[in-house]
C-alpha cells in the first residue's frame, strides 16, 4: 500500500544502536523522510550506505545453489579489460569534479530505497510514467553475473506487470560496446532475465546522453525511471538526462574490487556532506511528491514469483 501525497510522518524513536525501534509502519516511514541519505557521515559498516532503515535480507549472503549456479561471472567479465575498466571511471572522475564545482544537486536521487521492493510500480505508472531503466550490477544481479536476485523476483514480476514491453537494462558491463562489443554478455542477461531489453550503447555512465534509450522507448528519457547503485554514475547520468532518479542499497559485496568499495564509500561521504550543506533533489515534472511510490510494507508481495 502506498501513502498518499498528503500523509503524515510519524515520529521516530531510535533505539541507542541508532537503529529504528517499534512497528513497522513507523520502520517505513524512517524511509520516508528526507533527505533520503542522513546529514551525519555514516558509521564504519560492512556497507558503505547509512544504516539501514529497515531489515534487508539481500545483505545476507545468498543461499548456496545461488552462489554455485547463478552468481558465476560472465565470461567477458573475468577479462583484464573489463576489470580494469570497472575500477576506474574517467567520466565517474570527471563528474565529482564538475558536480562539486556547478551543481550538487544532480548527485541527489529523486527517490532512495533498499532495493526495488519498495518501489510501488502500478503507482508510478499511475504518474505517467512509460518505462523503467535499470542499472544491472548491484541493482538486479550480483556484480558479474547475469541472472536477477532471487530475492527480488516478485517485484521484478510487479514492475513487469506494470511496465509490459517497457523494461531496459543500460549497464557500464553488458551492453557497453567497449568492454561488450559482440553483444555476447548483453545477450546472456536477455535469456535470463525475462522480460528485459539490454541497451547496446557508446559511452558509459555518467557520460552520453539518453538517445539509445530514447530510441528504444520512442519517448523523452523524462518519461523514464532510471535505478542504479551509484550515485555519481547511475544518479548523475539520471539527473543530467531527466529521468526520475531511484537509487538502490548494493545487493552484493562479493566480486567488487577494493577500489569500488572504497569509491562507493566516498561518493556517500560526499552526498551526505551536500545533504547537510542544504542542497535536495532536483524535482520531477511527473512525481512531485515521491512518498507516493515508496511503500510502506515491501516484503507483501501481491504476485508471486515465476518458477
Amino acid at each position: 500500500m502506498s501513502p498518499s501525497p498528503g500523509q503524515g510522518i510519524h515520529p521516530i524513536v531510535l533505539s541507542q544502536t541508532g537503529t529504528p525501534s517499534g512497528s513497522k509502519h513507523l520502520v517505513a516511514a524512517l524511509m520516508l523522510r528526507p533527505p533520503p541519505a542522513p546529514l551525519l557521515p555514516p558509521a564504519p559498516r560492512s556497507s558503505p550506505l547509512p544504516v539501514p532503515r529497515a531489515a534487508n535480507p539481500n545483505t545476507d549472503p545468498p543461499p548456496a545453489p545461488f552462489s554455485a549456479a547463478r552468481a558465476t561471472p560472465m565470461g567477458v567479465a573475468a577479462s583484464w579489460p573489463r576489470a580494469l575498466g570497472q575500477r576506474f571511471n574517467a567520466g565517474g572522475v570527471a563528474a565529482v569534479v564538475t558536480v562539486a564545482a556547478s551543481e550538487p544537486r544532480l548527485a541527489l536521487p529523486h527517490v532512495s530505497v533498499q532495493d526495488i521492493r519498495w518501489l510501488d510500480w502500478a503507482e508510478l505508472r499511475r504518474a505517467g510514467f512509460r518505462g523503467v531503466v535499470f542499472d544491472k550490477d548491484n541493482t538486479l544481479t550480483a556484480p558479474y553475473a547475469p541472472a536477477l536476485w532471487p530475492l527480488l523476483a516478485a517485484s521484478f514480476d510487479q514492475c513487469r506487470a506494470a511496465f509490459p514491453g517497457a523494461i531496459a537494462l543500460y549497464s557500464n558491463s553488458a551492453g557497453l560496446k567497449q568492454y561488450d562489443p559482440d553483444g555476447v554478455d548483453a545477450s546472456t542477461v536477455e535469456a535470463a532475465i525475462d522480460g528485459v531489453h539490454v541497451i547496446r550503447h557508446d559511452a558509459k555512465k555518467p557520460a552520453g546522453a539518453a538517445k539509445e534509450i530514447e530510441s528504444y522507448f520512442g519517448c523523452s528519457a523524462s518519461d523514464l525511471v532510471l535505478v542504479g547503485d551509484r550515485y555519481f554514475t547511475d544518479i548523475v547520468y539520471g539527473n543530467r538526462n531527466g529521468f526520475l532518479t531511484v537509487l538502490t542499497e548494493p545487493l552484493s559485496f562479493a566480486g567488487e574490487s577494493y577500489i569500488v568499495k572504497r569509491v562507493r564509500k566516498l561518493e556517500g561521504y560526499i552526498t551526505n556532506y551536500w545533504y547537510k550543506k542544504g542542497h535536495r533533489p532536483i524535482k520531477h515534472q511527473l512525481l512531485p511528491d515521491v512518498r507516493r511510490i515508496v511503500k510502506f510494507d515491501p516484503y507483501e508481495d501481491s504476485i508471486s514469483p515465476r518458477t
